[in-house]
């Protein structure tokens, strides 16, 4: 009831230019307390800017106040980042000299730097010999083709040792039908994977005493890090974890929830494009689907978010905390 009748006062004020707020409430029959969260709530959303008691509030048009909250939302996302970099940068200052060193003496944590392809290939067949309990990888990007069988030998061996064989991808690459197929494939071996919205670097750990990633997560291309012991992969072991929760089953659709939870990873970034600014046909050349799919998408989110217009679903995702988190990377 109060969002019905703060959408009433607001079109009153629209209507009334000057009127005071005390005054439009009173003409609608609003108790004090209904006035207040009424007040309160369109403040929140920016739609009245108040210049005092009963003084005339500006009016804010709806265009303008979802711009300014996007903004706010856009700005949160920037610091946020900005936060997460400046701790990469210390860890990096941090770990300088263990790289530099390749191993610190005294210690059970040994890095080294590896730039010979040929030398990862090793490390990892090595490692499929060699692993006791658990593998735990997570891929940017998709499988080539000409090392699908290899994956798969990989994983007929430990799986048959008993071995743990957790792999982690993007939905984008879900997406595609020669990875679903190589996906459906690991799964039937017994292998867990799971598809997540970011996917922030390529990864493999084993036992907690073996890791291997790149010196740059943005450059898939980059040299090596090859880490063993459990004082530093735990650290590795411990963001794989958080992200492998964060993520959803292969063949398995999220389950609904009420709020805009039950949203779909594929809307989601939709509706986090619509929220940048993006137009309808570059969300749709991002997503690899036609506009006629983004038309149903958007339908879709209007629907699950109880939304009448795209400004209302706008406001009603920035206030349910769904524009909140990384936003969506559309593919190289």
């Amino acid at each position: 009831m109060g969002s019905e009748q703060a959408l009433t006062l607001y079109q009153e004020l629209r209507d009334v230019p000057g009127e005071g707020f005390d005054d439009a409430a009173r003409r609608l029959s609003l108790t004090a307390a209904e006035r207040e969260q009424c007040r309160a709530e369109l403040a929140a959303l920016g739609l009245i800017e108040p210049p005092g008691a009963d003084a005339a509030p500006v009016v804010v048009p709806p265009d303008t106040a979802l711009l300014r909250l996007l903004q706010h939302e856009r700005e949160r996302l920037e610091h946020r980042l900005a936060e997460t970099s400046r701790a990469h940068t210390s860890l990096e200052t941090l770990a300088g000299p263990f790289l530099r060193s390749g191993t610190e003496p005294g210690s059970e944590v040994e890095v080294e730097i590896v730039e010979d392809p040929a030398r990862i290939r090793r490390e990892l067949a090595e490692l499929t010999e060699t692993v006791r309990s658990s593998v735990h990888s997570m891929l940017t990007g998709s499988v080539r083709r000409d090392e699908m069988c290899l994956e798969l030998d990989r994983d007929r061996e430990r799986t048959a040792r008993g071995v743990r064989v957790q792999a982690m991808y993007s939905h984008r690459v879900g997406q595609v039908p020669e990875m679903a197929q190589h996906l459906a494939e690991r799964t039937a071996l017994g292998v867990e994977v799971r598809l997540s919205a970011v996917v922030p670097m390529n990864m493999v750990l084993a036992d907690e005493n073996f890791a291997l990633l790149p010196t740059d997560p943005h450059d898939p291309e980059s040299a090596a890090i090859l880490a063993r012991g459990p004082g530093l992969v735990r650290s590795y072991r411990a963001l794989y974890d958080y992200c492998w929760h964060a993520a959803t089953p292969y063949g398995r659709e999220e389950p609904a929830e009420h709020g805009g939870d039950g949203l779909s990873e594929q809307q989601r970034a939709a509706l986090r494009m619509l929220a940048s600014g993006i137009k309808d046909e570059q969300v749709a050349r991002n997503l690899g689907v036609s506009l006629r799919t983004v038309s149903r998408l958007i339908s879709e989110l209007m629907q699950e978010l109880d939304a009448a217009s795209r400004f209302e679903a706008g406001v009603r995702a920035a206030r349910l905390g769904l524009l909140d988190g990384e936003p969506y990377e559309p593919p190289a």
